[in-house]
């Protein structure tokens, strides 16, 4: 079993800054991709970012420029980085992990709120 506990979330004016982060625990698994979703209310959850094992990222359209996926692997932890925010970046998000533990399954993590106030 794989654990993911997100934490970094809260209520920030735009044009500010928060750091997501999500952790994952549990038995022996391989990381295939780490990624961050986000759901508005009456929306879909809609992937925001994405880093693939080998390292490359990828970004919606709306959050390029302002946004960073990282990661440290040595602590199975993938970050987000959001600065500029603005008042459409709120929802709750979400991390999800791909991983390879008796075969590839997604895990996701519990949410976390990000509200941003004009």
């Amino acid at each position: 079993q794989v654990q993911l506990v997100e934490s970094g979330g809260g209520l920030v004016q735009a044009g500010g800054s928060l750091r997501l982060s999500c952790a994952a625990s549990g038995s022996r698994f391989s990381i295939n991709a780490m990624g961050w979703y986000r759901q508005a209310p009456g929306n879909q959850r809609e992937l925001v970012a994405l880093i693939k094992s080998g390292g490359s990222t990828n970004y919606v359209d709306s959050v390029k420029g302002r946004f960073t996926i990282s990661r440290e692997s040595a602590k199975n932890t993938v970050y987000l980085q959001m600065n500029s925010l603005k008042p459409e970046d709120t929802g709750v998000y979400y991390c999800k992990f791909v991983v390879t533990y008796f075969g590839e399954h997604d895990y996701w993590g519990q949410g976390t709120q990000v509200t941003v106030s004009s």
